[in-house]
């Protein structure tokens, strides 16, 4: 099931704890870290998760991946402890 552009906030969480915006985006998590190895175009997944054109808004479109990218490695740095 695809998720609505509307259920991804421009910040995510920031707290110490795994929060249900992060169990409902490992996905969106996982891809960001794999633009990231991979070294792809990060405003593809951009566009298609939140819906916004770089091109139009390079201000909040870097700022929402940079704060998603921060999250999603401390996910895999921290927060995966409190999963298992």
């Amino acid at each position: 099931m695809a998720t609505n552009k509307s259920e991804y906030l421009d910040k995510p969480p920031n707290c110490q704890s795994v929060t249900e915006y992060d169990r409902s985006h490992f996905k969106l998590y996982q891809q960001l870290l794999d633009v990231e190895v991979d070294d792809a175009d990060w405003r593809d997944v951009l566009t298609k998760h939140f819906g916004i054109n770089p091109q139009d808004k390079p201000d909040r479109a870097r700022r929402i991946y940079r704060d998603h990218l921060a999250r999603a490695k401390w996910m895999t740095t921290t927060g995966y402890r409190q999963l298992i």
